[in-house]
């Protein structure tokens, strides 16, 4: 078969021939992949950069996609620790790590969507105890996960969603999605009395976010939950001692790890029906998998997705 195979963590995959993986394990099947996205964790594994890589050389990356097994069946699977991922012509599911699909859905829109749309959702359904009616704060905002977090806030019952970010224009294209107010990581301050934060930047701007909002908030009884999603603008942030006595915050984490399998593999049905229902703009650009060397770099709004 053909795949994408990294041979060196600091070069782009190359579109080559490349061994039939082999079921192995009693919940394993061969299937055939249609549509596998690229997105941030995707890169930081071909690039040995992500701390759950443990992979060596050579390896085939793609840690999901929209498969389809012998029987025809759709699925949607995740794909973790293997030396053949997603981006080839067949992987290997464990089906304990999957979700079939309804047959009439579109393979693309589904594997661009769901890792983003997994990082706010899970977020919200496993990290903390969110409540219908909850004022939430996308840190982050313009960002493909960014913009379906505004959304999926939305979706699962937030009353009242601010969106941040540092493009005036993006955050005006966030408004028309759900967000009932867009400020920029200056004005933060004037979304202090939020319940939840998704933190999808870290680094200095989240550093000085958390300062705004301790020194604005009204209620400083009032809890807050401030979750790390993702780390666009830097891996550390100095947390300043005063902070965590001067309001009621709570800071936690969301991502593999502190978030199980079997956690994720719950979410993943409600998840893939509000993509295939339309709760959730997607914007998908399908890619061949051939053309993965030349694209891989390349700079899209849309999330890219290979197609074998």
């Amino acid at each position: 078969m053909h795949a994408a195979v990294v041979t060196d963590f600091a070069a782009p995959p190359q579109y080559r021939e490349h061994p039939d993986p082999v079921a192995e394990g009693p919940h394993e099947a061969v299937v055939d992949v249609l549509a596998a996205p690229l997105h941030r964790l995707a890169r930081a594994r071909a690039a040995g950069l992500h701390y759950t890589t443990t992979t060596a050389l050579p390896l085939v990356p793609g840690v999901d996609a929209v498969v389809r097994d012998q029987d025809g069946k759709l699925w949607y699977t995740m794909a973790f620790g293997r030396d053949v991922g997603t981006f080839a012509e067949r992987t290997v599911i464990d089906r304990r790590l999957s979700v079939p699909l309804p047959d009439d859905a579109d393979p693309v829109r589904i594997a661009a969507a769901m890792n983003p749309a997994m990082a706010s959702w899970v977020a919200l359904r496993q990290r903390i105890s969110f409540q219908a009616g909850g004022r939430v704060l996308v840190l982050g905002a313009t960002g493909v996960a960014g913009r379906m977090a505004v959304q999926i806030a939305k979706h699962l019952g937030a009353s009242h969603v601010t969106a941040a970010g540092r493009n005036a224009a993006r955050l005006a294209e966030v408004r028309a999605l759900g967000a009932d107010v867009t400020v920029t990581f200056d004005e933060v301050g004037k979304a202090a009395d939020i319940d939840v934060v998704l933190d999808f930047v870290w680094g200095e701007p989240a550093a000085r976010s958390i300062r705004a909002v301790v020194a604005s908030r009204t209620d400083r009884r009032a809890p807050l939950d401030w979750i790390h999603v993702g780390s666009v603008a830097g891996q550390e942030l100095t947390l300043d001692a005063e902070w965590l006595r001067a309001i009621r915050l709570q800071v936690s984490g969301s991502g593999i790890g502190s978030v199980t399998p079997e956690e994720y593999l719950a979410e993943l049905p409600g998840i893939a029906a509000a993509v295939h229902d339309g709760a959730i703009d997607v914007r998908a650009r399908a890619v061949p998998l051939a053309d993965v060397t030349e694209t891989w770099n390349a700079a899209f709004d849309e999330r890219l997705v290979f197609v074998p």
